[in-house]
């Protein structure tokens, strides 16, 4: 039976910002850290990029990258925080992009969502394939499965159906899965370093650990090598926005929203060095390493630390970690479609917006965050640096998103309205770096990482961000900047009571 009720403050929130309330607000702080911390997971691309790490710069800068890379991405999620804490929407840097700009507002909230919509589903496809990758590897030294990229994708493929359906059965399951996964990672860490340092015979000296610089790029300039090699680290600290997207089921977004975004940051940055230098301590043969037959140069570290049995067990800490971050991103890329299409923006958005009325989740979203996951996996095929280049385009395609809003909030200088958690008088600097960092890593991550550069080692990341951005900006021209007119509100006209059940 309906029954009339007062807003929550969160709900009112909402209301002023111009949407009524449809999703399940049902998820805690401790959620919405959890679910940003599981993608962002460290046992996801810390090690599906690590093979990549000892051919580009090796040793020396998987361990002095991490610390530099973490520290500028600390300052881009606290200028996202601040936002993030006057803005509680699931449209998150799409919406802040319209509310921040002095003018043309709805342009850049277009271009900005549709960045952000190339970026968490260029995330979904790295995260998922490199869970292929170690699934494959595992099956090969089970039951002889070889690691051929037909198997790999096929594996992707399933990976990608179980985590669609598993985010169509509600919020309440993922944020289980999220709890969960929290303490996997870090038990994980802590059970993998801990086996590395404890068990081998024979370790590496720290010499070899902090100092070894190895390029097999192919590249002579040492410089450009080392740069390019920061991709392990930047790669792994994305998909933080995670926590904007879900403040409309989130309690107390304005502040757990926030915390969220930083938290999984500050987390990642301390468990991800030490789980680098006990892998990096590990190493013992750094060709058999680069050489093993499953593909995925951790797994030969762990088979020659500690045998094939112990191998098998990390990894399958690594393999579930992997499928928890999957199933995560998915539900942020989700929501960020859904909000996206709930302001007409993406073709067929009437069809991706609708919700589930039993599990209050939008399902059509759902299939299509992880339908253009694949379409971009499936390139592994036939281009063996695919990999790298999916990595490369999700890195590009959510830092341009992240700090969009950042430089519009630096722009409005004093007149920013800020909400709960805020950086005081450090804001401007911190947006600053922030916007600096994205601008050298955008022209960074689009450069050739091998050389020479052939049909089968070129980096296909210019042409898939010039394709995403040349489809937004024709669409924009010829037609959107006509009806398009940024975030639609809902709610505006709407008593701040209604009823319950509706």
């Amino acid at each position: 039976m309906s029954s009339e009720h007062t807003l929550s403050d969160d709900e009112h929130r909402l209301r002023e910002l111009g949407y009524t309330q449809e999703l399940a607000r049902s998820m805690s702080g401790f959620g919405n850290f959890a679910l940003s911390f599981s993608i962002v997971s460290i046992l996801s691309g810390c090690l599906t990029l690590y093979g990549f790490g000892l051919n580009t710069g090796g040793p020396a800068m998987i361990m002095w990258g991490w610390p530099l890379v973490g520290l500028m991405t600390l300052c881009v999620a606290l200028a996202m925080a601040e936002i993030c804490s006057s803005y509680p929407t699931a449209g998150g840097l799409y919406y802040w992009a319209a509310k921040l700009a002095r003018t043309k507002g709805a342009a850049w909230a277009w271009f900005t969502g549709y960045f952000n919509f190339m970026g968490q589903v260029a995330v979904t496809a790295g995260v998922d394939f490199g869970a292929a990758f170690f699934t494959n590897a595992f099956l090969e030294l089970q039951w002889g499965y070889a690691a051929t990229p037909a198997h790999t994708v096929l594996i992707f493929a399933v990976i990608l159906v179980l985590h669609g359906l598993l985010n169509t059965r509600g919020v309440g399951l993922v944020s289980l899965f999220n709890t969960v996964s929290v303490w996997w990672h870090l038990i994980g860490v802590t059970v993998i370093v801990g086996a590395l340092v404890l068990l081998p015979a024979e370790h590496a000296s720290a010499s070899f650990v902090f100092t070894k610089f190895v390029n097999n790029t192919g590249f002579q300039n040492s410089f450009y090598v080392a740069m390019l090699g920061l991709l392990l680290a930047q790669y792994t600290l994305t998909g933080y926005d995670a926590s904007a997207h879900m403040t409309e089921e989130t309690k107390d977004a304005a502040r757990s929203g926030p915390k969220g975004i930083v938290n999984s940051v500050l987390v990642s940055l301390v468990a991800g060095w030490i789980l680098l230098f006990g892998l990096t301590f590990a190493i013992t043969d750094y060709d058999g390493a680069l050489g093993s037959s499953t593909g995925v140069p951790p797994a030969q570290i762990f088979i020659d630390a500690i045998g094939v049995g112990g191998a098998k067990l990390l990894l399958l800490i690594v393999i579930g970690a992997q499928f928890f971050c999957g199933m995560a991103s998915v539900t942020a890329n989700s929501r960020m479609i859904y909000a996206f299409s709930r302001d007409g923006a993406l073709p067929g958005s009437r069809i991706w917006h609708r919700i589930n009325p039993r599990t209050q989740t939008p399902t059509a979203a759902v299939w299509l965050a992880t339908g253009g996951a694949f379409v971009l996996g499936a390139q592994y095929l036939w281009n063996a640096t695919a990999y790298a280049a999916v990595t490369s385009v999700s890195v590009i395609g959510l830092y341009i998103a992240y700090v969009v809003p950042v430089f519009l909030r630096l722009r409005q200088g004093d007149a920013f309205e800020r909400g709960p958690w805020h950086l005081g008088r450090w804001s401007k600097l911190v947006g600053s770096v922030a916007v600096g960092w994205t601008a050298l890593i955008t022209v960074l991550f689009m450069l050739p990482t091998v050389s020479p550069v052939t049909a089968v080692s070129f980096n296909y990341t210019p042409v898939a961000v010039a394709a995403v951005l040349g489809f937004a900006g024709v669409w924009w021209l010829v037609s959107a900047r006509h009806w398009f007119t940024g975030p639609r509100v809902t709610a505006e006209d709407e008593p701040i009571t209604v009823l319950e059940n509706r």
